[in-house]
């Protein structure tokens, strides 16, 4: 396994892993899978374009080979960075590649924007993710913030879809 900064040419094979892993049918072949709570896609390649090229926004590959097994997308906001969209392609999940990409990503945020904390939202039905970011040193917060009722970014299939915000602080790097 290797561990590359996503471009542009890559944003079309991260979306397809981002949505095989939460929201296809095979998703259900790992534990991460939102399908029972929500349809529809994840993302798509143009969203994953514009979070690439946008200021303090990375994607974060882990490739085997020239296989994409796992992503993550991270942000800059503030003295904090966002991390989201965390995937493992489903049948790898459980082998230990999302803590060490998670460890990347952090790693690598901390070494370019000198952050001291990191923050990622997670549905609040999704409670063995939140222990396994509990087990990497995140805590809840107790702040919410509703499932967005457009559809581009999926359709509940169940009432109450909320989000709650976690966070890990660090000592930042100097």
């Amino acid at each position: 396994m290797e561990f590359r900064k996503g471009g542009i040419a890559d944003a079309g094979r991260i979306a397809d892993l981002v949505n095989s892993a939460y929201r296809d049918e095979s998703s259900k072949l790992g534990w991460t899978t939102e399908a029972d709570l929500i349809g529809g896609q994840r993302t798509d390649a143009g969203e994953v374009k514009t979070l690439i090229g946008e200021k303090d926004s990375i994607f974060i590959l882990c490739m085997s080979g020239d296989e994409l097994i796992a992503s993550v997308h991270v942000e800059r906001q503030d003295d904090h960075a966002i991390i989201g969209m965390l995937t493992v392609k489903p049948d790898l999940q459980g082998k230990g590649i999302g803590k060490r990409l998670l460890d990347e990503a952090e790693k690598r945020a901390d070494e370019a924007w000198k952050v001291g904390k990191f923050r990622m939202a997670v549905l609040t039905f999704r409670d063995s993710l939140i222990e396994f970011y509990e087990r990497r040193g995140y805590r809840r917060t107790g702040l919410y913030e509703p499932f967005p009722s457009d559809p581009k970014f999926g359709i509940p299939k169940v009432s109450g879809l909320r989000f709650e915000w976690l966070e890990k602080h660090v000592l930042p790097s100097r």
